[in-house]
């Protein structure tokens, strides 16, 4: 029986490999066929585009490696077996709120995946994940609140909730003043879901105090598409774009990327200082978004995929390093590197990449960031994001410095690589950011512009 709970763990690696697969060699027959079968036998309507299956993909490639991390970090079958059943829920929960098309349905499958997400991060019972997963679930109860204010005043102005019924109802330009109200109670649940300042308080303790395969799929995934992913497909296909959105997006983006930077170079946690790094770069998707433009709309789900394998990378990274040292608390750790060469190689990638160094993935995303918010006039906060970039750099050239180079650390003499189960999807993320980063102009150019068009 214990054998089987532990090989559990296989039946979700499938299911998030199939997932990989059906965007990657999937056809637009079989998109469509998919989309009937659930809505003939579920009553479930949906549809799928370039945006959808993007964040498919997304989703499938951070499940993966979670659960391949969770099986090599998590000792316990029992607790493995639960980390599977939850993981799984979870991605039911982000697969639908990606298909979803009516904000109910929308609110549905955030609540599966939220719910799922407070159980996970209080997997290891201990007073830090209780606290962690305390201050996310009351955060995130505020967030639904709000959410369900919004969804119950544009139902009374439109009539129902579907979203082409909104969009036909709702015009950006001459909005009615419960109209606006609605927009900017929605607007704020999911900043509380998005994690961006200041409403960020639940994220750096929700995801340093998560097990080590949790914080991988909350920072990776879970967080960017309860909240990011759904201000992306809302405003730039139901609810539009106008002056006071667009600031509303500027000034929260741009002060995240600036804060996130700022305080996660005082932090001497690894973990932490990651989860404090995800704020700055989510910041970024919605400062892009903020413009309001296609090129501004392509940054956004450009660094929206970026981000996704980066930040699953670095976190992947911190889980080798804490099932190895014990601890993720970078004054105690120096010279791993020496000792795993490997996780060490993948961790500098991914740090360029979030740095926006070339040749790596993150540099061409925030380029075209930075070129969106210049086309469109925003010089300023076009100089926010250079300078909270070089700010990136200079904090994660001194985790490298303190964690994997110079003199290695005394007691860890004797460190091992860690296992296989660990290696492998840093590896592959750090594959991805590579190729993405080389094969730039063919995937601006014949996927990330024609999805950016849903404007």
């Amino acid at each position: 029986m214990h054998g089987l709970k532990r090989n559990a763990v296989w039946v979700g690696v499938l299911i998030s490999l199939w997932q990989i697969c059906f965007v990657l060699f999937g056809k637009d027959n079989q998109y469509e066929g998919i989309s009937k079968f659930f809505t003939r036998n579920f009553h479930f309507n949906f549809f799928i585009d370039g945006l959808s299956l993007v964040m498919l993909l997304s989703v499938g490639i951070v499940v993966f490696t979670a659960l391949m991390i969770g099986r090599s970090a998590i000792k316990d079958d029992e607790k493995l077996f639960n980390f599977t059943n939850l993981v799984i829920l979870i991605l039911i929960g982000m697969n639908g709120v990606v298909f979803a098309m009516d904000i109910f349905s929308l609110y549905v499958f955030l609540e599966v995946t939220a719910v799922s997400s407070f159980i996970l991060i209080a997997l290891n019972k201990n007073i830090n994940s209780l606290e962690g997963s305390f201050k996310y679930l009351v955060l995130s109860a505020v967030a639904t609140v709000l959410m369900l204010t919004s969804i119950a005043i544009l139902f009374m102005t439109a009539g129902d909730t579907n979203f082409i019924a909104l969009k036909y109802s709702i015009n950006p330009e001459t909005l009615t003043p419960i109209q606006a109200l609605a927009i900017c109670i929605f607007i704020g649940a999911f900043f509380i879901k998005g994690g961006l300042f200041p409403f960020h308080g639940w994220l750096p303790d929700a995801y340093s105090s998560a097990p080590a395969p949790v914080s991988v799929l909350l920072a990776g995934i879970v967080t960017k598409t309860t909240g990011i992913y759904v201000l992306i497909r809302l405003f730039a296909w139901v609810f539009g774009f106008n002056d006071a959105v667009r600031n509303i997006f500027m000034i929260v983006g741009a002060v995240s990327i600036v804060f996130g930077a700022l305080a996660a170079i005082t932090q001497k946690d690894f973990k932490r200082m990651l989860a404090y790094s995800s704020i700055s770069q989510v910041g970024y998707i919605v400062l892009s978004l903020g413009t309001g433009t296609m090129l501004g709309m392509a940054g956004a789900i450009f660094h929206f995929f970026n981000h996704a394998i980066f930040k699953s990378q670095l976190f992947a990274n911190s889980a080798a390093i804490e099932a190895q040292t014990g601890t993720t608390d970078m004054d105690k750790l120096g010279g791993l590197t020496k000792k795993m060469p490997i996780t060490g190689l993948t961790s500098v990638v991914a740090s360029l990449s979030t740095a926006g160094l070339p040749p790596f993935a993150g540099f061409w995303s925030k380029l075209v960031i930075i070129l969106a918010l210049w086309q469109s006039g925003n010089i300023v906060y076009a100089a926010i994001a250079v300078i909270a970039s070089l700010i990136t750099l200079a904090y994660f050239l001194s985790m490298q410095r303190r964690v994997f180079f110079g003199k290695l650390a005394e007691g860890f003499e004797n460190l091992k690589e860690a296992e296989f189960g660990m290696i492998l999807p840093v590896v592959i993320l750090a594959l991805i950011t590579v190729c993405v980063g080389i094969f730039f102009p063919f995937i601006i150019n014949t996927i990330i512009l024609p999805i950016s068009k849903i404007m």
